[in-house]
């Protein structure tokens, strides 16, 4: 009965397209999948999550300007289920399908509201002369693109075997040389090694940063508190702050976890932990402090039938987010030398 309330939801949140209808029909026929377990779970979560909200609360009123990331965003869970998935990301039909066509969306969407604080476009290369950081880059599914818009990328990751693969994988394209690079590191130790060297000539594509892109990266760290710190810290003043993510809400643990892990399989099980997801409005205030104002936030719908995203208006399962740091000054970009390919 429960599993038939669970495909009416489903059928009306896709109403709009029969053949998704189709699908989840089929899946549900076949799937053993309880949903009063599911629902069980659920309650669950609800009564830790009153105990995570209160202790986030007190933890963002003893953050402050003086503060040292000695925490650590990696959970080492999250790294032993990416480290077994680091030879598949460039695979466009197996487990990160659905990353490479946010694509469609995200590079846009960074694109687009970069271009509107940098308005000194370049033909061809409109995020030339930019300093970008990818967090949590993966194989470097989005790094790549960003670099062939003209930013000069830093990606980071702390899964050796994701950055091996990225590398190999950038080495194909000669263009990217000058303006790609990867590091094996997380966001904190990064940071770290910014502190070390401040004030000494660095690389192009080092801090700090005119943006820093986090994708579908919050949702698996375990200390958001660090992460908005390190994020303060890499950032320009003016600079700006991608985030795409999931909101935690009743519809995005049944179509987030119970329908795209347990029924249609988009991803693996286990890979969506629904305490780490965040709410815009939460993510709004953990970046507050750390002098970030949030400009836009944006709602994305993903299709398991065409494995196609668009923008959406409901934000109660993935959204956007883009924020800029207190800009002590205008900002600004770097002038590219004359003459370069």
């Amino acid at each position: 009965m429960y599993s038939k309330k669970f495909g009416r939801i489903l059928l009306g949140f896709y109403s709009h397209n029969t053949n998704v209808s189709s699908v989840v029909k089929r899946r549900l026929a076949t799937c053993p999948f309880s949903w009063s377990s599911a629902c069980k779970h659920r309650k669950q979560l609800l009564q830790r999550t009153t105990i995570v909200s209160s202790e986030r609360s007190v933890l963002l009123c003893q953050m402050s300007s003086t503060q040292s990331a000695s925490n650590t965003t990696v959970d080492p869970e999250e790294v032993r289920r990416f480290q077994a998935l680091a030879s598949k990301w460039w695979d466009e039909q197996g487990e990160f399908a659905a990353l490479h066509s946010l694509n469609d969306l995200r590079v846009p969407f960074i694109r687009d509201n970069l271009m509107s604080l940098h308005r000194e476009c370049q033909p061809g290369r409109p995020l030339g002369g930019l300093k970008i950081l990818d967090v949590g880059c993966g194989g470097g599914l989005l790094t790549e693109p960003l670099a062939r818009l003209g930013g000069h990328v830093l990606g980071v990751d702390p899964v050796e075997n994701s950055i091996s693969l990225a590398r190999l994988h950038s080495s194909s394209d000669p263009e990217l040389g000058g303006r790609l690079r990867y590091r094996a590191c997380t966001v904190e130790e990064l940071l770290g090694s910014e502190e070390d060297v401040r004030g000494e000539e660095k690389e192009a594509g080092e801090g700090p940063f005119d943006a820093v892109v986090a994708s579908e990266v919050v949702e698996h760290l375990a200390d958001l508190e660090t992460f908005a710190f390190c994020c303060g810290h890499l950032i320009k003043p003016g600079g700006s702050l991608f985030i795409t993510t999931i909101n935690k809400t009743n519809l995005s643990y049944a179509l987030a976890i119970v329908a795209a892990e347990q029924i249609l399989r988009i991803v693996p099980q286990g890979t969506h932990d629904w305490d780490k997801f965040i709410s815009p409005a939460d993510l709004e205030r953990l970046l507050e402090p750390h002098g970030f104002s949030v400009l836009t936030v944006r709602g994305m719908l993903y299709n398991p039938v065409t494995g196609s995203w668009c923008w959406s208006d409901n934000t109660e399962i993935n959204y956007a987010l883009h924020a800029v740091k207190a800009a002590k000054e205008p900002p600004h970009r770097q002038a590219e030398p004359e003459g370069r390919a």
